[in-house]
């Protein structure tokens, strides 16, 4: 304790000037999750003081809401196939471009990284999967004979959640893509080098035993990023299928948060949401956590 003490002392200037950093990261992020947590075990509608109801919510969210439990399967089908795949797909990416001259390297950067810049321009998907037969997939599969009429992609629960995965992993490479090329452009030479003497006689064993040790921070950092993504789909769900989609077949933990928070006010079963949703995303990210520090083993 005494030597925690003096190592603030000692240090007390850094730690002032991290103290607004610190202060905004409490009040606006530990906060809210607190408070939301608290909040899960009551009943508040906003207008009246909650009232205390233990467990119920949690009990009628896995018990009784059968719609939740059609979210839960969604969101988790949905996330292990675009969280892993979006993830591989960002540090393939970033690996083939960093061998690429600065100025081809800039407009492939460019150019793979543009779907994030432009994520909000769903239309043009809308246009592609549109159910008549104006629709450019519809056209293009009657054309071949493919099909011998429109299909809803749209508004059929057998495609919803197919077109939802598909446009998202359009949208994913990102911050994570960005993050894995810097990485890749900070790597030291000199280890390259050494590994070389060391034995290491191929592509495959740099990239397991000097580059991806090299890069764990970026490696963890774009993991977080990729969870929380395939985690906290809603906008793309609701801008392609529509909102609640028909069965709930694009249906999602975040839209059935919005539905009971933004449009009920049923706070305290939001909050439950939004509880068990934090706890999927913080299993994932220690399980990821732990691979990752096996890598280079």
């Amino acid at each position: 304790m005494n030597r925690l003490k003096k190592a603030v002392v000692r240090n007390k200037s850094l730690y002032l000037m991290l103290l607004p950093y610190y202060l905004i990261f409490f009040t606006f992020t530990v906060l809210p999750v607190c408070l939301s947590l608290l909040i899960s075990f009551t009943d508040f509608n906003m207008l009246e003081f909650p009232q205390w109801v233990g467990w119920r919510n949690y009990a009628q969210l896995f018990v009784r809401d059968d719609v939740f439990l059609v979210a839960l399967k969604n969101t988790l089908l949905f996330a292990a196939i675009t969280g892993p795949v979006s993830y591989i797909a960002c540090f393939v990416l970033a690996w083939i471009i960093n061998e690429f001259p600065p100025k081809m390297r800039a407009v492939a950067t460019l150019v793979f990284y543009a779907p994030a810049l432009s994520g909000n321009a769903l239309i043009v998907w809308t246009l592609l999967f549109a159910g008549d037969s104006y629709g450019y997939i519809n056209a293009f599969l009657m054309k071949w004979h493919l099909i011998l009429e429109p299909v809803l992609w749209l508004k059929d629960p057998r495609y919803m959640l197919t077109v939802i995965i598909i446009v998202q992993l359009w949208l994913s490479i990102g911050t994570s893509f960005l993050a894995f090329i810097a990485g890749f452009q900070g790597l030291d030479r000199t280890l390259f080098e050494a590994g070389a003497m060391d034995g290491i006689r191929n592509r495959w064993q740099e990239l397991w035993y000097i580059t991806l040790p090299s890069m764990r921070p970026m490696l963890l950092f774009g993991a977080v990023i990729q969870i929380t993504a395939s985690f906290a789909v809603a906008e793309v769900s609701t801008a392609l299928v529509g909102f609640p989609s028909v069965q709930y077949a694009g249906h999602t933990i975040v839209t059935h948060l919005m539905d009971y928070g933004s449009i009920r006010f049923e706070m305290g079963y939001s909050s439950a949401i939004a509880t068990v949703l934090f706890a999927m995303m913080l299993g994932s990210n220690l399980i990821v956590r732990r691979l990752l520090a096996k890598v280079g083993d």
